[in-house]
This record gives structure tokens, sequence and C-alpha cells, in this order.
């Protein structure tokens, strides 16, 4: 016999002898199954000295069939494993094989593809994988595999290492690759002198192996492990997609939600006695501030802001409900244009203890053109900023009456207070997120640098004056997202 000339040929010389020898112990062994299934205990005997014969041969060539074993000379040589090999069973007396727990339905079934280029492998793994209660489908090489695994849902493939067309290395790297089929387990299918290739499959993926021939108790323990890999990841998956889409629709809620906020809020003003420009960056995707102004009168504006404790949905809707009373004046009995009895009017319908324990801060001013007189109290909020002309810079002044937060005490009465100003007077009403800001060191931006804002006369127009502070924020805090709203409203008065 002329021996291979180098260990490729070798290696397929082996597994060419091999795999009929594996498709007969396969076989045997299928067949004693059945057999005993079937109440034939006397074909036991028989089939078991074929098994016997088979597992011999092969013990043979796996021993002598090596690379140390072939002569330069391509002769194979001599050795004791006759020997060494297990004797065959006596020729009678045998018992008859008990059934192995293997052809048992597993506990958890699917559908598997058996990848092998063997006609007869693929056939009988199939037989064994059914006797299991599983699903079977098989491709003869990695293209037709992944043709299949693309037509249909799998839960699992057997892939056999060397193959024609597309080999097991090829068709495992596509699976892995392919964000469709990655998630599958896949168990190789290897001789004993592929481990190599399997070691290098198993790092690129691959679930484990299997090797050759298939020990039906191996094959369901492994398939069986397989499955419940893939179970678990499906759950996995299910779980993610479910909570990606409950985001969504949550965003999407969320998204409509900051859309009605927005709507509400008022448009600026461009012309008469009174300009104003706002803006407004929620630290998340609802914010618990809300302001406005709007004409009490032909000569007084009500100007207010208002800042509800934490974020998200609660706050915001107290803030807009809020808001919603002092824009349309719901409160019966009180003179909009008296700050402070608004705000004591405003403590007793949303006393905190009747509001699931939140309250808000508060600032509200009425402006009267005609006098040049603003009115004013507040309820635990930062002062508005007054900023006047006084030479090349600008004065700036706290404008705050004094106050507890609203909603915090039943019977707080609340104090207004009066400022007649000057012409060319700004008025900047503020939420404490454009100046609490925490900067990288851990300190607070200081408020006399927060104040040095608007000393200086503003370049721009009123927006580009109101972008800057955000702007100047943004840089200190070191992110795009700040650790509360960001609002504020610019009146020139």
């Amino acid at each position: 016999m002329s021996a291979p000339t180098d260990r490729s040929s070798l290696s397929h010389l082996r597994h060419d002898l091999r795999t009929p020898l594996n498709q007969i112990i396969g076989y045997s062994e299928l067949l004693a199954e059945e057999a005993a299934d079937a109440g034939h205990a006397a074909y036991g005997p028989d089939l078991e000295r074929i098994r016997g014969a088979a597992r011999q041969l092969l013990d043979l060539i796996n021993r002598n069939l090596t690379d140390e074993r072939v002569t330069l000379a391509g002769e194979i040589v001599a050795s004791t494993a006759a020997a060494a090999a297990p004797a065959a069973p006596p020729a009678g007396g045998s018992a008859p094989p008990v059934a192995d727990p293997g052809h048992a339905r597993a506990p958890i079934t699917g559908r598997i593809l058996v990848v092998d280029d063997q006609p007869g492998n693929r056939d009988m793994l199939a037989r064994q994988l059914e006797r299991q209660g599983h699903t079977t489908a098989v491709a003869g090489d990695g293209r037709k595999a992944l043709e299949r695994l693309r037509a249909a849902p799998h839960d699992l493939v057997l892939l056999d290492v060397m193959m024609p067309v597309l080999d097991g290395h090829g068709t495992l790297v596509e699976i892995k690759a392919d964000p469709a089929l990655s998630h599958l387990p896949v168990i190789m299918i290897s001789a004993l002198d592929e481990l190599g290739s399997v070691v290098r499959c198993i790092e690129r993926g691959a679930e484990d192996y299997l090797p050759k021939p298939f020990n039906p108790t191996l094959l369901r323990a492994r398939i069986g492990a397989g499955l419940e890999k893939k179970r678990f990841r499906d759950q996995e998956r299910a779980y993610v997609r479910t909570i990606e889409e409950t985001q969504q629709r949550l965003q999407a809620e969320l998204q409509e939600a900051e859309n009605y906020v927005r709507s509400i809020l008022p448009p600026p003003l461009t012309s008469g006695p009174v300009r104003s420009e706002w803006l407004l960056v929620p630290s998340t995707e609802l914010g618990g501030d809300a302001f406005g102004h709007h004409w009490i009168d032909p000569d007084h504006l009500a100007i207010y802001l208002l800042d509800v404790c934490g974020h998200g949905v609660g706050a915001a809707l107290l803030s807009v409900t809020a808001g919603n009373v002092l824009r349309h004046g719901s409160l019966p009995g009180v003179d909009f244009r008296d700050p402070g009895a608004v705000l004591t009017a405003l403590n007793e319908v949303f006393l905190m203890e009747n509001q699931n324990g939140m309250y808000f801060t508060i600032w509200y001013g009425v402006w009267s053109p005609s006098s040049r007189r603003l009115r004013l109290a507040s309820a635990g909020h930062p002062a508005a900023l007054l900023a006047t002309p006084a030479g090349a810079e600008r004065k700036v002044e706290r404008l705050r009456g004094p106050g507890m937060i609203l909603g915090g005490m039943s019977g707080t009465v609340y104090r207004t207070i009066e400022r007649t100003l000057p012409a060319g007077a700004q008025l900047y009403v503020v939420s404490d997120g454009t100046f609490e800001i925490t900067l990288p060191s851990g300190e607070m931006w200081p408020a006399a640098d927060f104040e040095r804002h608007f000393t200086a006369p503003p370049a721009g127009t009123a927006a580009e004056d109101l972008a800057a502070l955000l702007a100047r924020a943004r840089a200190l805090r070191g992110a795009t997202m700040l650790d509360d709203d960001f609002s504020i409203m610019r009146l020139d008065l």
C-alpha cells in the first residue's frame, strides 16, 4: 500500500477510512436500540459483534495510521496494535445491549441542522436525533447549510469540519458574522486528528464538539446543553426586545408630552412695550420647570417661572397644572396683579401633602409699562436678575421676595414687594439649573462668575444672549447634559 506523501493527505486517508466504520458503528447501535424497542432482542448479540469488529478496526486505524508510524518510503511500520487491541466479544452468550438512555426523548427538543458531506453520516445522525425527539434538516456542505439556515429557523447546528465547497471553518465564520444567525449554537463534528481544528472553531464561537463515532449518551448530553443555552439566549433576546420596545414606546410618549409642554409656553414678545425671549433645556426627557408671561390687562403683564422638585413625568404634570392655573387665572377671588396674594392662594391649592409630597418654588411678578413699576413675590425661588445701564457695563441687582417653598405649609402668607425700574432695564428670570453647575473639580460654579455674564452689554440678539449663557454652562460642566433643567426668560422692559 502506498503511503501518503504529506500530513494533509494522511489526514484525508484516515478520514476516508474511518467514515464507513463510524457509520457501521452508528447504525449497529441504532438498529440494536430499535430491535430492543420492537421486542427482537435476539438480534442484539449479532449487532454487538458487528459493532465490536468495527470498533477494533477503527482502533487499529487510529493507533497505526499516524505520522509517527509512516516511514519515509511510505510503508506502514509493523506494530503491536493487533496485540494491544481489545479482544472481540465471544461468539455466543453476549447479552443483548441495554437500551441506551440516549434514545429517550430529550427534555428540550429543537430543530437541528446536520451538516456533513457523507450521506451515511447525515442519515445515521439524523435518525439518532429524531429518536431523541428532535426535528432535523440536513446539508452536504457549508453553502447549502447557510442557505437552509437563512431560509428557515433552526435551534442548533451540527457542523462537520472537513467538507468540500465550504468547510466547517468557513461555515462557522459566516454563521457568526451574520447578525441573524450568530446566536445559533454550533457543535463541531470532529475526528480524532481534527481536534486542533476544533479548538480553533471553539475560539471562533463554536459551542462544543462531538467526536466520531458518536456516543448516543454523549450526543444527547451535548445537544441538550446546546439547546438549553439557546433557550436562555432566546429568552434574553425576547426580554431585550421587550425592553427596547417599551423604551421606544415610552420615548415616543415622553416626546409627545415634551411637545405639549413646549406648545403651552408663550411665544416671544416681539412688539409693544415689552420684548421677550426664553430658553428651556430639560436635563431629562421631561423637566419640572414651567414659565410664561401674559397680559392680565392692557397695562399689567404677569411674568412667572416655577420649578417643581425632581424631574420626569410627575414633576412635569405638576408644573403644567400649576402653570395652567396661572395662565388661565383659575384662582377665584384672587387679584392676579397682586403677586403675594397669588402665591398665598397657590400654596393652599398645591399643598405638598395633597401632591404626593411634591412641592415647587416660584418667582411671580407683574410689570406695568405705564408706571414702570414691577411688583413681585417669590416662594423659595432664586432671585431674578435686573440689569440696568451703568456706563460701559451694566448694574446687576437681585430681585426676590421672602417666602418658603410653595406647598410646604398651610396658612403661609407671601408678601409683595415693589420696584420702579429705569428705562432700558432687562429682567432675567431664572431657574436654579442655570447656575447650579457642578464643575469637573466637584465645586459649584461661583455665583459671582454667573452674574458676571449679565454685567456686560449683550452682544447680538436676545436669543444669542441666552444661547451664550447656555454654552458657557455646558463648557464649565464639560458635558452637553446639565445637572438640572436650564430655564431662563429675558424681558426687555
